[in-house]
């Protein structure tokens, strides 16, 4: 067991938790292992399917950033709020304070307005409900969290398997990006839609059928974003359900049209997403993508760290 020296805050920009008493187990655990966990969620003051009215969580958000003894500032969880707030943010006060920001799913929102803004970098990492305050926490999904965390570098691969069919060879640099693929899509024309140049960019979404996850790539590709890109890999896309109106049309159909249709490669495997066995990935972080018939590995470095041991 690690322990880690330092102080964790926990926000709810988003969902409030659906169970309470999971996250007293959550902040217990975290503290048996000398954590100091600073809790600026309030489960009695949750407003409709929020973790707190707007101003509620957008004053969580400011007081975590504050706090001198905090380092790392994770979500409760995700679902959705982080666009509400996103107007009332001062990113510039997020990205002076020295934190490092850590969730996916609809926090993707802050993390690519905090890059777009500043050019701070964030974790697309695990959040408070569903990983650190789970009954029986998922100790790859953790402790890929805590690796990172430790630096200097962190490496994340898809191994060669039936997903991996049809991957391409590469060998490129570029900026590591991206998220949950509804929320980026969302932002799409706005100030909090970075321009990011030779990126490579991670993907996940879940629920969304594969035409919708077809549109919105072609979205991102009409409007000129993907032809900057040196390559996509995908996570996880679950949650869906096909229909005979389908006729066939299912998800390799359509990674098949999108390879023949983008302007960069396409790679599958990652594993992030809505899954419990989940990497973590730093949101503005340099990487190294080399993909072979064999598999992929991204190695990523230059992004902010904490000692934890």
């Amino acid at each position: 067991m690690i322990t880690p020296k330092i102080g964790i805050a926990l926000v709810a920009p988003g969902g409030y938790a659906p169970d309470a008493e999971a996250v007293a187990r959550g902040i217990a655990r975290l503290e048996s292992q000398g954590i100091l966990v600073h809790n600026y969620y309030e489960h009695d003051k949750r407003h409709l399917r929020f973790g707190g009215t707007d101003e509620s969580r957008l004053a969580q958000l400011n007081a975590a950033a504050a706090d001198p003894d905090v380092q790392l500032v994770i979500a409760l969880r995700g679902q959705y709020g982080m666009t509400r707030l996103l107007p009332h943010i001062d990113f510039d006060r997020m990205a002076d304070s020295g934190k490092i920001f850590v969730g996916f799913s609809d926090i993707t929102a802050f993390h690519m307005a905090l890059y777009a803004r500043r050019g701070a970098i964030s974790y697309a990492g695990p959040m408070f409900a569903g990983d650190f305050s789970a009954p029986e926490p998922d100790e790859f999904t953790l402790g890929d969290f805590w690796r990172c965390l430790a630096g200097p570098t962190h490496t994340v691969t898809g191994q060669k398997g039936e997903e991996m069919r049809g991957n391409p060879a590469l060998d490129v640099n570029g900026t590591v990006w991206g998220g949950n693929l509804a929320m980026i899509v969302s932002l799409a024309g706005t100030a909090c839609f970075p321009r990011i140049e030779g990126g490579i960019l991670f993907l996940e979404d879940i629920a969304e059928h594969p035409y919708r996850v077809e549109r919105m790539l072609l979205q991102l590709m009409q409007a000129g974003v993907l032809a900057r890109q040196r390559a996509i890999v995908l996570g996880d896309f679950s949650g869906y359900r096909l229909s005979p109106a389908d006729n066939g049309y299912n998800f390799d159909e359509m990674l098949a049209y999108l390879r023949a249709t983008l302007p960069c490669p396409v790679l599958t495997g990652l594993e992030f997403g809505h899954i419990r066995r989940r990497v973590t990935i730093p949101f503005g972080a340099q990487g190294h993508l080399v993909s072979d018939d064999s598999g992929w590995r991204l190695t990523m470095s230059d992004y902010p760290t904490v000692r934890v041991g």
